[in-house]
């Protein structure tokens, strides 16, 4: 076996701590987990997943920031339909589980660190014992809560309250992505979403 070198021994800690600040973890259920994990470092705007391609992986981001969005028109506009900065987990694990193409492309929007699994990580997880199927199945209810009030949000919410549900959702990044990502991401241009900063800044 390869060993692991500094930098993925000090990612797979920042795992660890992700996992015991959620449930009890034994050493070896850690190393059952690690064993189906892959280090990645990713440079910014490097694609990890592809739209229309079979997904093989997701990510649990470690460093940085990672994004999913689709390209909707021949013009190459684009929708962001979620980030995921430190501690998230992001993929498509309806072309990942199914073998079905990817409905989105996920990328890098910074340079990141990552821990990549396949499709077998999630079935790993579920054989760990009764606090991480717990986990498994709170994961799937949040991520699916989550991109229904997203949907919601995108019918029904001004762009003002989008911006505001951005940022009580991502507080990390507003300062850290471009504007136009987030302006992509509400589904403003970024010259309305430079207004909505303005007035909510002078309110």
């Amino acid at each position: 076996m390869v060993p692991h070198s500094t930098n993925s021994l000090a990612m797979y800690e920042r795992l660890r701590a992700y996992f015991q600040n959620k449930l009890a973890m034994s050493e070896a259920q850690f190393e059952a987990i690690k064993q189906v994990l892959t280090p990645k470092s990713v440079r910014k705007h490097e694609l990890v997943v592809w739209q229309g391609e079979v997904e093989r992986h997701g990510a649990f981001v470690v460093k940085g920031c990672l994004r999913s969005y689709v390209v909707a028109d021949k013009k190459g506009k684009e929708h962001i339909i979620q980030f995921a900065p430190e501690n998230w987990w992001i993929s498509d694990q309806h072309s990942m589980l199914r073998g079905l193409p990817a409905m989105f492309s996920i990328d890098a929007v910074e340079d990141a660190e990552v821990l990549l699994f396949g499709p077998d990580f999630f079935p790993l997880l579920q054989t760990l014992g009764s606090d991480f199927q717990a986990f498994f199945h709170t994961l799937l209810q949040n991520s699916m809560a989550a991109m229904q009030r997203r949907l919601i949000s995108t019918l029904s919410a001004t762009a003002e309250e989008r911006y505001l549900e951005f940022l009580q959702m991502y507080p990390t990044l507003v300062q850290r992505l471009p504007q136009r990502m987030i302006a992509a991401y509400l589904g403003v241009t970024p010259e309305s979403l430079s207004r909505i900063r303005k007035e909510l800044a002078r309110s």
